[in-house]
């Protein structure tokens, strides 16, 4: 060892449990300490002992985090790049199956990408079949993940033509805040399994069309990493704007320093509180594949895992998340933050109004992607029955609406209902596997068809948008015209009579 280098004969004699060394982005840290304590467990750590980890360590942390959790001292030097050879190239031995290709692993040119369907196939050529899997999955039969985007389909247009519309504008407001278009980037964790750039990527490609990124709980940058990676205007010198999706922890404490932490960040504007997922659903398809687990959320630190369920990502670093939450804690969260309150997950009207009734600032109406509940309600009907049961709500909060959305002809259909915005989940991840460039050109598509679809509709502004430019005619028997069953009634009869009938 000599002026701060290290060879790879050194380093190599570092490699087990009590004595182990590994280089990350050709730095050599000592991580003997701090293996037993890493949140994705030991064993990843002791697998790369006495070799290089960059790759294994990239794919799921950000720069910071080994900088963030381990002392200066535990920095040997740098690795001396002139002693490198072939054999310390090569990888070790039994790869985990996280990291095996779902497909052929040819990622087809960006400009042959023509529509978010084909981001989407894409991504299943490329990504690992595990993170596929992650992001594909839905729960049990997935009968809701798939119609939340095949209800669309069975809402009409009734264009008007003879209008003058060379030029249409899709800018709009969310929570007041200007948008170029009606849509916000909906929470979607791990984006690193993808891309190495991950939110940093999204980050960037929102910035630069001046939409708006929703950051999750269960994203794989911390989120002061992501809302710095967008410098503030060398003009104005405002800030980028950010939304947050918070999971509240069993232990309210973490959610509460969370939030006081977030208020560090200027350009954080709303918090979207996850209310729908009280229980992780039974995701098969991420189940049956092992997880990594040197996989971990650098916001909660919580560690993927196996165990004899399987290997889902989701489920197993969601147990953090309070099955407890009720309408009584909205006070607790407005003591929290002084920030606007949307609650993300809302799956009927009666939720919706009791949502005005607790004074939140606006609704996303999503059943998360079909990916916990199935059979629950695509959030296009849950759109409807707001308009059936209590269309008073539209003027009293902010309305947004996500999945299944992959067309920019979607996103008018639902502004025509009533929402505010929409979000998309699932898309941009699949177009995140081209980095900044892949989501910029996601949305550049959208934008595109969303102008084509006004046009043809005859209007040249989101607001001459409204019901008369659809026909839900073939959904309308779908949504329920009131709270109560129809059942209900005569149910309850027969349970009281045979209640009577016992005592008797």
């Amino acid at each position: 060892m000599s002026a701060g280098l290290v060879s790879i004969e050194e380093i190599s004699k570092h490699d087990s449990p009590s004595d182990c060394w590994l280089v990350i982005d050709n730095q050599v840290w000592d991580m003997t300490e701090f293996a037993p304590s890493h949140p994705g467990g030991p064993g990843i750590i002791h697998r790369y002992a006495g070799r290089d980890a960059t790759q294994a360590y990239s794919e799921v942390h950000a720069p910071s985090v080994i900088k963030d959790n381990l002392a200066a001292t535990k920095l040997k030097g740098r690795l001396d790049p002139s002693t490198i050879n072939d054999e310390w190239l090569k990888p070790p031995p039994t790869a985990p199956q996280a990291n095996t290709p779902a497909g052929d692993n040819s990622q087809p040119d960006l400009d042959t990408i023509i529509n978010a369907h084909d981001f989407e196939l894409a991504a299943q050529k490329t990504a690992t079949a595990k993170t596929w899997a992650f992001y594909s999955s839905g729960a049990n039969d997935l009968i809701t993940r798939d119609a939340n985007a095949s209800l669309y389909s069975r809402i009409w247009f009734r264009p008007r033509v003879m209008r003058n519309v060379r030029t249409v504008s899709t800018s709009s407001t969310i929570l007041g805040l200007p948008t170029t278009l009606p849509i916000l980037i909906s929470p979607a964790a791990m984006a690193k399994l993808i891309h190495p750039d991950g939110e940093l990527a999204i980050a960037r490609a929102a910035h630069s069309k001046g939409i708006i990124q929703c950051i999750s709980t269960g994203a794989s940058y911390p989120a002061a990493e992501i809302v710095t990676s967008i410098p503030s205007s060398p003009t104005s010198g405002s800030q980028h704007p950010f939304f947050f999706q918070l999971y509240v922890d069993k232990q309210r404490s973490k959610s509460a320093a969370l939030l006081q932490k977030l208020h560090q960040h200027g350009n954080i504007r709303a918090i979207f509180v996850t209310a729908d997922a009280a229980a992780a659903g039974k995701r098969e398809a991420d189940e049956r594949l092992r997880a990594d687990e040197s996989l971990a959320s650098p916001i909660t630190g919580v560690a993927a895992r196996n165990d004899n369920k399987g290997g889902g990502y989701g489920r197993v670093m969601g147990g953090f998340i309070d099955p407890s939450l009720h309408w009584g804690d909205i006070a607790w969260l407005r003591a929290q933050t002084r920030l606007p309150l949307v609650l993300k997950g809302v799956m009927s009207a009666s939720d919706v109004k009791l949502a005005c009734h607790h004074g939140l600032d606006g609704v996303m109406l999503s059943n998360h992607g079909g990916r916990n509940l199935d059979t629950s309600p695509p959030a296009i009907l849950t759109l409807l029955e707001c308009h059936r049961r209590c269309p008073e709500v539209f003027a009293s909060l902010d309305i947004y609406i996500d999945g299944g959305i992959r067309r920019g002809s979607d996103v008018l259909k639902c502004v025509a209902l009533g929402a505010t915005a929409v979000g998309l989940g699932r898309p941009v991840l699949f177009a995140t596997a081209y980095g900044q460039q892949g989501v910029e050109h996601l949305i550049d598509i959208l934008q595109d068809e969303l102008e084509v679809a006004m046009r043809n509709c005859g209007v040249t502004s989101l607001e001459e948008v409204g019901p008369w430019l659809v026909n839900t005619a073939d959904l309308d028997h779908l949504v329920p015209a009131e709270e109560a069953h129809p059942y209900a009634r005569d149910w309850r009869r027969g349970k009281r009579e045979r209640g009577i009938k016992a005592k008797l």
